[in-house]
């Protein structure tokens, strides 16, 4: 049997829950989520239902795209634009796991590092970060954005 998404579920719900209440804003981003989800879904040799793990991916990237619409448009002058899309970015946010504060991202990436010291018998250089990468983004488990993730890494990797 295929993985079945609770989170699907309750984006459906919410998005009906929001026809009815006649909230354009959650009702327009919500459908946006849901294509974006079918289209993950058939994409590929063959059609599958996504598990929660793979929507919450899908939301994020969509997030992502709002957030750098809405930079885009502010950087443009079009300010009423930029509005739009944080809105949109934050209905989305609803539905994503909480996003790790500095400190703890610094403390994952640290930890990261320590082991792929461990298992190279030195300390890593920044030219073995995709090894520190793999390690730090397994950890994150989507609670950060992998740049703010690069960024950790490469901090502790600069030579000193």
């Amino acid at each position: 049997m295929a993985p079945v998404s609770e989170l699907k579920d309750r984006l459906r719900a919410d998005l009906t829950a929001a026809m009815k209440s006649r909230d354009e804003l959650v009702k327009s981003t919500l459908r946006m989520a849901l294509t974006a989800i079918n289209t993950a879904e058939v994409a590929g040799s063959e059609a599958r239902e996504l598990d929660d793990a793979e929507v919450v991916k899908v939301l994020a990237k969509e997030a992502k795209k709002r957030a750098e619409s809405a930079d885009a448009f502010a950087a443009a002058g079009r300010v009423e634009l930029a509005a739009q899309e944080r809105a949109e970015g934050e209905v989305l946010a609803r539905y994503l796991p909480t996003q790790l504060t500095d400190d703890e991202l610094a403390t994952i990436a640290f930890r990261a590092v320590e082991e792929t010291a461990a298992e190279l018998g030195e300390q890593p250089a920044p030219r073995q970060m995709g090894q520190v990468m793999k390690k730090a983004t397994a950890a994150v488990a989507g609670r950060a954005d992998g740049g703010r993730v690069a960024a950790a890494v490469r901090n502790l990797l600069q030579p000193s």
